[in-house]
C-alpha cells in the first residue's frame, strides 16, 4: 500500500534533513526556479494544493534549491483529488507525506540533498510531475556523533534484513496454510506473518515504480481495499485476509494471492540484502511508522476484514522503537533531553496499547472492531501523537548537525 514514509531511502545519494511540503507544482512565478528561502542553515520549499477554477493544483515555491538540508512544507487547503506528496529520484521514492485531506494542519518530512535531477510528483494534481533540481554538493557530517549515527544505521540495516527475512518464511507458511484449506489455520498463519512487514515498512515500501503498481512492491504486497488500483485488481496480504474473514472461503483465487504474495516477498527480500541506510533514514522512517498507525490503524482501514490493527499498530510502533533505538547512543550527543522525553513516550504507548492484549485470539490483540474504536480510537491516538510530536523533531536535528 502506497503510504507512508517512503523516506527511507537506501542505496541512494541521500541523506535526510528536514523536508516541510505544503504545496506541489510550479507556481510562484520568476521565484519558483530560486533556491528555497534558507532558515537555520536549511532550505525550505513549500508545496501547496489547492482548487482553482476547477482544478485541483500543485504548486511550489522553488523548483531548485542548493544541496544540502532541505526543508518540504506540505499543505492541502482545497484539493480533495491529492492526498500525497512524493519526493522521487529515478522513481525511487526518497520522502513522501500522505493523508493529506484538505484543510488539516501543514506536515513535513526531512532530507539532506546531494546535487542531481528529483522530480516532485504529485498524484492527481495539475500538473502531476514537476521536475526538481539540486545544484552543489551536500556537505557531509563528521565527527564522534556521526560515527556513533552510522553505527546505528548499520545495525538497523541488518534489523530489516531479518524482519524481511522472517516475512519469506511466514508468507511461504501462510500460502503453505491456504493451499491446505484449513481457514483457521490460514488464520494463524496470517497474523503471524502480518507484523514483519509493518516493522519494517518505512525501509522497505519504495521498491518498484510507484507509478505503476502492477510493478510495485508495495502495492503488490500491502496495497489495502481503501486504495485498490481496479487496473492490477487484488493483491497481496489483503486480498488473502479479505477471502478469509469476509467469505471464510478458501478458493482457487485465494490460493494464487498467497503463492503470489510469498513470492513478491522473496523479491523484496532480493533487494533488502543489498540496502544501506543513512542516520536520517531511521529519523524519518520512525515519524512515518507513527503516521502510519494514526492513518490507518486507528481508523481500522488497515485490517478492514480482520480487525488485526492492533496487531499492526504494535509493530509499526515496534519498528519506530527499533530505529530510534540504534540512533539513541549519537542522539544523546546531540539532545539528551528530547531522547529522556521520546524514551517516556515509548513506554507511555507500550502501556496503553498492553490493555489490549488477548492471548486468545491470532496476533494476541482484542480486534479492533469498529464499536471498539469508537470508544478507544481517542485515547490511543492521543497517546501516538505524544510520541509523534517529539519523534518528527529527529530527522532536521540530525541532518543540521555538525559535531
Amino acid at each position: 500500500m502506497k503510504s507512508k514514509l517512503k523516506a527511507i531511502v537506501a542505496s541512494a545519494s541521500l541523506a535526510a534533513v528536514s523536508l516541510s511540503l505544503a504545496a506541489c507544482g510550479t507556481g510562484g512565478g520568476d521565484g519558483a526556479k530560486a533556491a528555497g528561502s534558507a532558515s537555520a542553515g536549511a532550505n525550505t520549499v513549500n508545496i501547496t494544493m489547492e482548487n482553482k477554477d476547477g482544478k485541483d493544483v500543485c504548486t511550489t515555491s522553488a523548483t531548485e534549491v542548493a544541496a544540502g538540508p532541505t526543508t518540504f512544507n506540505v499543505e492541502n487547503k482545497s484539493a480533495s483529488s491529492i492526498i500525497e506528496v512524493e519526493l522521487l529520484q529515478e522513481n525511487r521514492i526518497l520522502g513522501e507525506k500522505e493523508n493529506l485531506a484538505p484543510g488539516l494542519a501543514p506536515v513535513s518530512f526531512s532530507v539532506n540533498l546531494d546535487g542531481g535531477d528529483y522530480e516532485l510528483y504529485c498524484p492527481n494534481g495539475d500538473p502531476e510531475e514537476i521536475d526538481f533540481k539540486v545544484t552543489g554538493e551536500a556537505v557531509k557530517p563528521s565527527g564522534d556523533t556521526r560515527t556513533l549515527l552510522e553505527a546505528g544505521a548499520k545495525d538497523y540495516g541488518a534489523y530489516v534484513q531479518d524482519q524481511v527475512g522472517y516475512m519469506v518464511d511466514a508468507t511461504k507458511k501462510l500460502s503453505e496454510a491456504v493451499d491446505s484449506g484449513d481457514v483457521d489455520a490460514a488464520k494463524k498463519a496470517y497474523a503471524t506473518a502480518r507484523p514483519f512487514y509493518e516493522k519494517a515498512e518505512s525501509a522497505v515500501e519504495q521498491f518498484g515504480n510507484p507509478k505503476d503498481n502492477s510493478q510495485f512492491l508495495d502495492y503488490l504486497i500491502d496495497m489495502r481495499a481503501s486504495n485498490i488500483d481496479k487496473k492490477v485488481g487484488w493483491s497481496g496480504f489483503h486480498a488473502v485476509e479479505r477471502d478469509l474473514w469476509k467469505s471464510g472461503k478458501i478458493t482457487d483465487g485465494t490460493k494464487k494471492y498467497a503463492k503470489d504474495l510469498a513470492a513478491n516477498t522473496v523479491k523484496l527480500d532480493d533487494i533488502v540484502k543489498k540496502l544501506t541506510y543513512t542516520p536520517e533514514d531511521l529519523a524519518n522512517g520512525a515519524a512515518g511508522l507513527l503516521e502510519e498507525v494514526q492513518t490507518n490503524k486507528i481508523t481500522g482501514e488497515e485490517e478492514a476484514f480482520s480487525h488485526l490493527d492492533l496487531l499492526d499498530f504494535q509493530a509499526n510502533v515496534e519498528g519506530a522503537a527499533q530505529a530510534f533505538s540504534n540512533l539513541k547512543p549519537g542522539l544523546e550527543k546531540i539532545d539528551a533531553d528530547l531522547v529522556k522525553q521520546i524514551d517516556e513516550q515509548f513506554k507511555n504507548v507500550d502501556t496503553t496499547l498492553d490493555g489490549y492484549r488477548d492471548k486468545s485470539v491470532p496476533g494476541g490483540f482484542k480486534a479492533w472492531t469498529p464499536e471498539l474504536r469508537k470508544s478507544d480510537s481517542k485515547k490511543l491516538s492521543q497517546s501516538v501523537q505524544k510520541l509523534q510530536d517529539p519523534l518528527a523533531k529527529l530527522a532536521e536535528k540530525i541532518a543540521t548537525h555538525q559535531g
